[in-house]
Parts: C-alpha cells; structure tokens; sequence
C-alpha cells in the first residue's frame, strides 16, 4: 500500500492527514527504513593522482546524525522535525562517506582510496561534514536538500588543498495534487546525493595537474 507523508507530531499539509498505514484496520504504524545508494554518473581517470587517498567518516550534528528523516516546512524554517516511522537503514553521513569511497574508487581518482581503519600510509585526507539532510515537504515543488563540507588535505604537511561547500536541491517528482510517498522522498534523496557525489569526484580529477 502506498503510504503519504505525515509529520510526526501534526498535520503539515491537507494531502499528509493520513497516518502511515492508516486504513489498516488500526493495525500498528510499523517503522520503514530506506537505503540510500545513489549511482553517481563517474568518467574513470586516464591517469589517477599518485598515492593513497584516505576518506575519513563525515561529522553530521543534531538530528543530522540520526536515524530518523529530517523535514522542514515552509511556515516554520527554523523548526527541524523528524518523521517518527520513516528511517535511514545507515545514518547519512555514513552512507554518503561509503559513497565517496565507492566513487573514488569507480573513477580511479586516486592509485588507491582507504577508509579511516585501512592500516595503509596516506598521502591525502578527505574528511567533512553533512550540514544538511532534509525533506522539505511544503516548498513549492516539494523536494529534498542537502549540504555537505569536504576538504582535501595532504597528510604529510598537513596543508589544506582545496575546501569546498557541496549543496543542492532535487524535486520528488511528485504531480500537482499528489501525495509525496516516501518512496518518492526517498528516490529524490538518492538522486541528489548521486548528483553531489559526482561533483566532488570530478572536482577531485579537476585537482589532479597540481597534485602530480
């Protein structure tokens, strides 16, 4: 059964009044969990950047950090909730930072990518920040946004290479007059984080003349 979005503590707008699964003959709202696995479109490199790169865990504060979606409305922008039914199966930050690694890897940006536990010597870390990861149900169209903060550093020197504030914005997709289902929150989820993952990659290939 499709579901609609409804918040967890009151109604956000006339299309989410129903409770999730309601009609069920008032059977127990269940949890649903979503996987978030974008594919980023990635071009491999002829020639990857000599040395290892080593990806570390991204920070995320508050509710970022979390399980449960994050959603904004319109009336009240200063207001962060959380869906109490609708969760990640692994917390963004985690899940985007394993999508880097994976990309990277793809794109042979680098002789080789670790994450933070490989015992392998690094040349250059990649560490940041998931700042925002949120359903906004009543913009106009509804959608999904997202921010993250990525800096390459070299490992030996410590010197900063390049900082950089990644964000965007990616629609449901749902028509005029329909119910955003989180399935279709979810894909747009998946969509943006695809489209951001793929431009730090090609930032990253971008970098590789001066990094040689």
């Amino acid at each position: 059964m499709v579901q609609a979005l409804t918040s967890p503590r009151r109604v956000v707008l006339p299309l989410f009044v129903l409770a999730l699964l309601a009609g069920c003959g008032g059977a127990a709202v269940r949890d649903v969990y979503f996987s978030l696995r974008p594919e980023p479109v990635v071009v491999p490199s002829g020639a990857p950047i000599p040395g290892t790169l080593r990806i570390s865990p991204l920070a995320a504060r508050g509710f970022i950090g979390g399980s449960r979606i994050v959603y904004r409305t319109a009336d009240e922008p200063l207001e962060v909730q959380r869906y109490n039914e609708l969760l990640w199966e692994e917390v963004p930050a985690r899940a985007i930072a394993d999508e880097l690694l994976a990309a990277m890897r793809a794109a042979r940006a680098f002789d080789s990518v670790v994450t933070a536990g490989d015992p392998a010597r690094a040349t250059y870390l990649l560490s940041g920040e998931v700042t925002r990861f949120e359903h906004r149900p009543t913009d106009q169209p509804p959608g999904v946004s997202a921010e993250l903060t990525l800096a390459l550093v070299a490992a030996r020197s410590r010197e900063l290479l390049v900082s950089k504030t990644y964000a965007g914005f990616e629609p449901t997709g749902n028509a005029a007059g329909e119910p955003v289902t989180p399935q279709a929150m979810a894909a747009a989820f998946n969509r943006l984080t695809g489209r951001l993952v793929g431009e730090v990659v090609g930032d990253v290939q971008r970098l590789a003349p001066k990094l040689r």
